[in-house]
């Protein structure tokens, strides 16, 4: 009797013992993927290979007939290729960038080489903070601001400074509400850039009305009217932008514009990039909110429910025994 009072009827079945295991292990997976796993989910990726496009009217100087034309379509396109092996070595989010600006006849070529002006950089940033890092061969080496192809993750209501590569400095973007791109909303910020001296260019004289010198060092100045960009608020992808850039010459310290080399009037995404920017904010922001938001949150409800059932069936099962 005594022998099947002590081993033949347990007091704690096998099943409550899993389920209040099983709960603690989630309740300590929840903040685990809160707190651990979701700021290295929050990581700028290194393999991109991604093309946005804008397009719009405007103006722009024909070399050939030594003129500037109004009334063109006007398109920018740029690449993002990610440097992977750079990107592994450094801990960085390295990434190789081609900029093309066309017009009507140069966009036929298909060749940057003989677009209206083409410009190649590299930009090296922390993958998870965005901030500029210097190292592994950037260019430009002065590359500064908060955000550039992309915002910080978990973008807030508040002033970011953009780098203008044209401008070669970070711009000021104030948070300017809300705006809708393809059915997705987002942060829309904006800015402008009042004119500025950028550079110098060796031009016939007669070209900034200084018809008496030969060759002159005109100065290049820049202006842009409306930078406006629209902004996934978890990922701090650019899912829409628009832009109105002024490229202009003077003659040495005049005070107005003599040629107007490029006039883009509200550039902005195409319908295309601005699908292709939506899906692709679209399915980080999912992923992160599920690993940092809905797991989380069903392993901690999963873990308390296992844990209570577990730790009740165990109490029943003592009681029932007549064991404390």
């Amino acid at each position: 009797m005594r022998e099947s009072g002590t081993s033949g009827s347990p007091s704690t079945s096998p099943v409550s013992l899993i389920l209040w295991g099983l709960g603690i292990f989630l309740l300590v997976l929840a903040p685990l993927l809160a707190w651990h796993v979701t700021p290295r989910a929050k990581a700028t990726p290194v393999d991109v290979d991604a093309t946005t496009v804008f397009t719009g009217t405007g103006s722009y100087f024909d070399t050939g007939s030594l003129r500037t034309r109004e009334r063109q379509k006007i398109t920018i396109t740029r690449h993002v290729l990610g440097d992977v092996a750079a990107s592994e070595r450094s801990g960085r989010a390295v990434w190789d960038v081609s900029t093309t600006v066309d017009t009507p006849p140069t966009l036929a070529l298909e060749d940057p080489r003989k677009a209206f002006q083409w410009t190649t950089e590299r930009w090296v940033t922390d993958r998870h903070t965005n901030a500029p890092v210097h190292c592994c061969e950037e260019a430009p080496t002065r590359f500064d601001g908060d955000a550039y192809l992309k915002f910080p993750f978990d973008v807030q209501r508040r002033t970011y400074r953009w780098w203008d590569n044209t401008l070669g400095a970070a711009v000021p973007l104030r948070f300017a509400g809300t705006g809708t791109v393809q059915g997705y909303r987002g942060y829309r910020f904006t800015g402008t850039v009042p004119a500025t001296r950028t550079g110098s260019r060796q031009v016939p004289g007669r070209l900034v009305g200084r018809p008496e010198q030969g060759q002159i060092q005109a100065e290049e100045w820049y202006a842009n009217s409306g930078i406006e960009l629209i902004v996934e608020q978890r990922t701090g992808r650019i899912i829409n932008a628009s832009i109105s850039p002024l490229k202009t010459l003077r003659a040495p310290g005049a005070r107005r514009a003599a040629v107007t080399l490029l006039h883009g009037e509200n550039l902005r995404f195409t319908p295309a990039t601005q699908r292709a920017q939506v899906a692709l904010a679209k399915a980080d922001s999912d992923r992160l909110a599920l690993v940092g938001r809905t797991l989380p949150v069903g392993a901690a409800s999963a873990g308390a429910v296992a844990a209570l059932t577990g730790l009740v069936l165990v109490v029943r099962g003592r009681r029932a025994t007549g064991r404390p």
